[in-house]
């Protein structure tokens, strides 16, 4: 037990001290093909607040903590990669937003025509169901278990 103890104590420590270069998570970066109709996505259907915009390239909207950057064509975090290949939406990393009474907040989504990737799974942590921005970008809605 002394040793689960020192073990949790000395990575709170670590947690606790800066790192020499990495200061904290800014933000998740999402690709979009329209900004504006993005911010109107998260700030109308998640709750999340527009913190800035420079249309058509960028928006940073937030909620809570987190903050996702939408970079669009133009913007400098949109860029093709050296080698050519483009950066598009999309893919299976995902912000997860904790909610409460996920079936109900599904029927209200449902009724505002978000697009849903799969149906409700259910686990011993808990439930979640993944919808997408209007750029297919996905976001797991997750409700914990108790």
């Amino acid at each position: 037990m002394a040793a689960t103890t020192g073990t949790a104590k000395a990575a709170h420590t670590a947690r606790d001290e800066k790192h020499d270069f990495v200061h904290g998570v800014h933000g998740v970066r999402y690709q979009s093909k329209d900004v504006a109709r993005s911010v109107a996505f998260y700030t109308t259907h998640l709750g999340f607040t527009l913190e800035h915009q420079q249309l058509p390239a960028f928006a940073s909207i937030s909620l809570s903590d987190v903050q996702i950057l939408l970079s669009g064509p133009g913007a400098s975090g949109s860029r093709p990669m050296p080698g050519g290949q483009p950066q598009e939406p999309g893919g299976w990393t995902r912000v997860v937003l904790r909610v409460k009474d996920l079936p109900a907040f599904i029927d209200a989504l449902m009724k505002a025509g978000v697009r849903f990737r799969n149906s409700m799974e259910t686990g011993p942590g808990g439930k979640q169901i993944q919808v997408e921005d209007p750029d297919g970008n996905p976001i797991e809605l997750f409700e914990p278990a108790g």
